[in-house]
């Protein structure tokens, strides 16, 4: 199976993006991941502005699921990133592996994800009805791509 990797304005189906990764019979486990744009615990979000860096952002992904392939044996990635406006509730990310295992499968997704928060070239501004700032990294992000090092050095 491919990995599929886009970048895009436009909405997803979590359904047809799940469908697709089911499809190679040697798949005994899927797990997929969609992020959605939420309130703040402080403030309620208007909107969420995301930009990216054109083809370099699409490289780092392809790189990242390349990673994944590495450590892993999987047999199918989605990555699915959205830019521009988007509003509360709006999905933002969908991150799906097929595996024959689980097992496989739950850790792809998650170093996947850990390593598109830290590594992929996307910029968020946040957009309250007070104030419209951009996001700095989290030092907790971080934390968490740091531990996948850790696991390759064992």
């Amino acid at each position: 199976m491919k990995t599929i990797i886009r970048v895009q304005m436009e909405a997803f189906s979590v359904g047809d993006e799940y469908e697709r990764l089911t499809h190679d019979p040697d798949c005994g486990a899927v797990v997929t991941f969609t992020g959605l744009v939420r309130d703040l615990p402080h403030a309620a979000i208007q909107a969420l502005e995301l930009e990216h860096y054109p083809e370099m952002t699409e490289r780092m992904l392809q790189g990242i699921a390349d990673q994944a392939r590495q450590r892993w044996s999987v047999r199918g990635i989605t990555i699915i990133h959205r830019i521009g406006r988007l509003t509360r509730n709006q999905p933002i990310v969908f991150v799906g592996v097929a595996s024959a295992h689980r097992h496989s499968a739950f850790q792809a997704a998650e170093f996947i994800m850990d390593f598109l928060k830290t590594r992929a070239p996307f910029w968020k501004k946040e957009e309250t009805s007070d104030t419209c700032y951009w996001v700095a990294a989290k030092a907790s992000d971080q934390r968490a791509a740091k531990r996948w090092e850790q696991d390759s050095a064992q």
